[in-house]
């Protein structure tokens, strides 16, 4: 796969998109965004708050995101960490730009827990991450992407991650 692309780096809270992704971005040698910060202030003391968003408040959020990806498929590629957790939410973004690459990371439950309860300064709260997995819905096959475990050190996701991504037709 040519580093012209933009890669979303995809799924529930604590799977390490943020991690990962700026792993991804420095091995491939593209600028890195973080979707966290494209939050409108409300969403994020939504989350703090303990409160899951709904599609209302992910829309304008998808849409900044979606001009980040559509400005960097125009002019060489990039990663960025964005949930994306529903099928209809990378529509939107694929919108923005077609060829757009997801990662999702996935793991298992009791791991992503863990790795949510020991981090540090993150607005959102483990507690919604049960409504992050209810929202949820995986890859599909017509969907350009490809999922990686997240057990293991970032580096060794990463590396799986630059493996599937090197499948990819």
């Amino acid at each position: 796969m040519g580093t012209q692309r933009v890669m979303v780096v995809m799924g529930v809270a604590g799977t390490g998109k943020t991690t990962v992704g700026r792993l991804l971005a420095a091995r491939l040698g593209l600028p890195y965004a973080e979707g966290d910060a494209f939050h409108p202030a409300g969403n994020v003391a939504k989350m703090a708050a303990g409160h899951p968003l709904d599609d209302a408040d992910r829309w304008p959020w998808l849409d900044a995101v979606g001009e980040w990806i559509r400005n960097r498929a125009g002019t060489g590629g990039g990663v960025i960490a964005a949930s994306s957790l529903k099928r209809a939410y990378r529509d939107r973004l694929r919108a923005a730009a077609p060829g757009v690459v997801f990662v999702h990371l996935t793991g298992e439950r009791q791991l992503i827990e863990e790795r949510m309860a020991a981090r540090k300064g993150h607005f959102m709260p483990a507690t919604l991450l049960e409504s992050q997995f209810a929202t949820l819905e995986p890859l599909q096959e017509d969907e350009l992407g490809v999922s990686v475990d997240v057990a293991g050190s970032p580096e060794e996701v990463a590396e799986r991650a630059l493996a599937a991504l090197g499948r990819l037709r």
